[in-house]
Formats: C-alpha cells, structure tokens, sequence
C-alpha cells in the first residue's frame, strides 16, 4: 500500500534505464521497498534487444527494436558502462551490440533484478491520485495488463513512477512536400537490419546523425551508391567509397525525383530516413499536462519531472548523451528527491526554473528541437545532480575521454571504433591507434 512505510516504487521498462533504476531502489532497502518492474517483452535489455524481424510480433504488438544486425557501439566501453558495473576488461573499446546485450543481463543478475520484473506486461495508464498521507499528498495507480492478448488487468497503487520505457522506437518522418509521389522504397532506419539487399542500388539517406554514417559505411561496403543528405555542415573526413554529400532533400517532384534544397536532383531506388525517433508515453494521463511537441517534452524539472506531479520521473530522454552514467546520475538524484536528502523547490519556483532554462538554450541559438540534445553540456547537468543530490560525481576521465572519442570519430570516421583505450586513473587514460600510436595527452 502506498503511502504507508517503504516507499513503493513503478519502474517502466527494463532496458538500460530501468534496470539502473532497479538496481539502486533495491540497494536502498531502508528508505524503498522493492520495485516492480513491468516490461512489455520478455527480455531485459530494451534497445539493445536484436530482433531480426520488423514490423510487428506475432501477436499484433510493434517490435520496438532499432537495433540492426552489425552495430558496434561508437562510445567507447571505458566511458559506456555503468560507474559501479564495468564492462569485462579483454572486450574492445567499441564492442558489437551482442556483448552490451550481455553486459545489461550480468548486471541483471549481479544486482538480481529479475524477481522484481514482471515480464510480457502492458503499462495501459499511469494515473495520479491524491492521497492524503501519500508523499506529497500524492500516489499513483498503474494499470498493466496481459501483454498477450490484454485480457487481465491489473492496478497496483504506487508512492511514485519512474518511465524508462526509451524513445528509439516511434519513428519521426520529417514532412517533404510531395513524398507520396516517391515510387521508390521509402523506409526508416527504426527498420533497416542488414546491408545485403541494398547491394549496389542507389540510396538517397537523409541525416548524418551517428546512425546515418554508421549505415552510410556498411551500405558502402556491399557496392551501394549512397547520397547522404543532411543540413549539417560538410563532413571534411574521407567517406567511405561511393558515398557523397547532399543539401537536405527539398522536395519530391512529380515523377518521383528527389530535389535537394541547392536545386540538385536524384532519383533513388531507395529513400532511407535517419531521422531519429519521436517521444510517445501514450499510458500517462492527460492531467499531467505534459506536452510532447517539436522534440521536446515540458515542462520537466530537471529533464525529469513535472513541477505539478513531482513524484513522477522520466528518465533518459536527453539525446546526444553517454547513456548509461547519465541514467545513473538522474537515478541518484530521482533518489535524493524522494527521501528527502534534495529539498524540491516549490512548484512555482521549478516550473520558473524550466521557464527560464529553456528560454537560456534559446538564446544561445539553440532550437526548440534540440533543447533536449545536451552533447557536450551533459556533464555539467551530470555534476548539477551529484551537486544536488549530494552523490559521487563522476570521475574526471570521463567526459575528457568521451569528448576526445567525439573528435576523433569527427576526424577518421573510417577507423575510429580500432581505437583502444586504457583508463589510468581518475584523471588520466591513453588510447592506441591502429598505427600503434599512443596518444596520452587530452585532447582540447
């Protein structure tokens, strides 16, 4: 029963946010009861889950993976894994999805989290009561059901609710004026698996985010002729074979050929979108007051919670991050604010504090869309929460190391993820070269 003792505790979703959110309710067995987790498959791992098939299951519902059959990561595993959870030392720097599904299932079972997850479930709404002894006079009723064929539901009453149910599985297709006249194969990263049936067609790919030019290469690899098309400014590195840059796709012109925005045209036997991915938390109630527009979800205190309903936290819709330390910072201080060690200003003050952190971003040129794109700035976010929620930060190398990586990727996108890494200490760390060349010194 909520509101009585232990604080009780939904988590939804058990991929990589989720399992970090178990892991530390569960390490906390003074101020928490043990969480119950509810995941819509039978797997732990969310994205990191490969499923070769597109579409939907068997039963009607949608495969949420994006994952496709080659991926390595293009973080390195000194700065990937959890703080507390390592990955194994002999693996590379950037190693194949396979090894970060298995490193999310050894950090299942290290913690033993899996008792506290209630696999094939259905989050249906997660609603807000008021509850007069409740923390904050507030609990929440979650409603699941049988992800089967939804036929038993069940409520459970929580103190409060973590979302960790990611955001790489809703695809965003920009609008392009004239798109259905494309005759073409028109299709989304959210559903590209392997480059073997694109050998040697034309491919027009629209963005060159790090999934963009993961896919550029390997559709290279199998003699594809790739335009990537984006808006950022020109890649200066050597592309891989057969790979060219374009202005962003215009228009689609009445025979189906594609325009770009300087004029050029193409007409492609695939139109291949790597556009990223739209936030959807169709389970919360509308009283929330939530609005998901322009890539953006507000107002959220933090990145995390409503100033209304302070008791629900999304956690890991930042982009542009180093995922899982920056789930484990927000966890820590989600923490911090439900057993009292972090004061919550009052409502007013944190719907300000929004208010204005927004309108800062905007000034610095920073558009709507991108507000959630921290990039560089998660670091400070990072340390503004350990600072907070009086928590360990994380360690120097981190973000020097992370942000070296970013250059060197920038530099020789062809060869980067050969790069080795050894951390030395809290501050220092060294990376090997394909050429056998150490580089120890920090890059600027």
């Amino acid at each position: 029963m909520a509101g009585l003792g232990k604080l009780r505790v939904a988590v939804v979703g058990a991929g990589a946010a989720g399992l970090c959110t178990a892991r530390h309710l569960l390490s906390r067995g003074d101020t928490f009861a043990p969480p119950i987790v509810y995941e819509l498959t039978k797997n732990v791992g969310g994205t990191w889950v490969y499923e070769e098939r597109v579409g939907k299951y068997d039963n009607g519902l949608p495969i949420h993976s994006s994952m496709y059959r080659d991926l390595r990561t293009n973080i390195p595993k000194e700065v990937m894994s959890f703080p507390d959870f390592p990955f194994e030392e002999q693996l590379p720097s950037f190693v194949h999805h396979t090894e970060v599904r298995k490193y999310l299932e050894k950090y299942c079972d290290h913690f033993r989290l899996r008792d506290h997850i209630q696999f094939g479930t259905m989050v249906d709404s997660v609603r807000p009561v008021e509850v007069r002894k409740g923390w904050r006079g507030m609990a929440w009723d979650v409603t699941t059901s049988n992800g089967v064929d939804g036929s038993k539901t069940f409520t459970e009453r929580f103190d409060a609710v973590m979302v960790c149910n990611g955001h790489f599985y809703d695809p965003y297709i920009p609008d392009i004026p004239g798109l259905e006249k494309f005759s073409g194969s028109l299709m989304h990263s959210h559903d590209y698996r392997s480059a073997e049936p694109f050998s040697g067609k034309s491919v027009v790919l629209l963005g060159a985010g790090l999934s963009g030019l993961d896919i550029a290469m390997e559709l290279s690899a199998v003699n594809a002729k790739v335009i990537l098309s984006h808006g950022l400014r020109p890649l200066t590195c050597p592309l891989p074979p057969g790979v060219q840059q374009a202005r962003p796709v215009q228009k689609v012109l009445d025979d189906g050929t594609l325009q770009f925005q300087d004029g050029a045209q193409a007409k492609p036997e695939v139109f291949l979108f790597c556009t990223g991915y739209n936030f959807t938390f169709p389970f919360l109630d509308s009283r929330l007051g939530l609005r998901v527009q322009d890539h953006l979800v507000s107002p959220l205190y933090k990145f995390l919670m409503p100033p209304a309903y302070p008791s629900l936290f999304i956690v890991g819709i930042c982009r542009a991050i180093c995922p899982f330390p920056h789930f484990h910072c927000q966890t820590q201080f989600v923490l911090s604010v439900l057993d009292g060690s972090f004061s919550l200003p009052s409502r007013e003050e944190m719907e300000r504090d929004v208010e204005e952190d927004i309108a800062a971003r905007r000034a610095r040129g920073i558009a709507t869309r991108h507000v959630l794109k921290l990039d560089s700035e998660q670091w400070a976010y990072n340390d503004e929460l350990a600072r907070l929620g009086c928590f360990a930060p994380l360690p120097p190398y981190w973000s020097n190391l992370y942000e070296s990586n970013k250059v060197f990727r920038a530099r020789d996108m062809l060869n980067y993820k050969t790069y080795r890494y050894t951390v030395l200490g809290d501050r220092d760390w060294v990376v090997h070269t394909q050429q056998g060349q150490a580089i120890q010194k920090p890059l600027p």
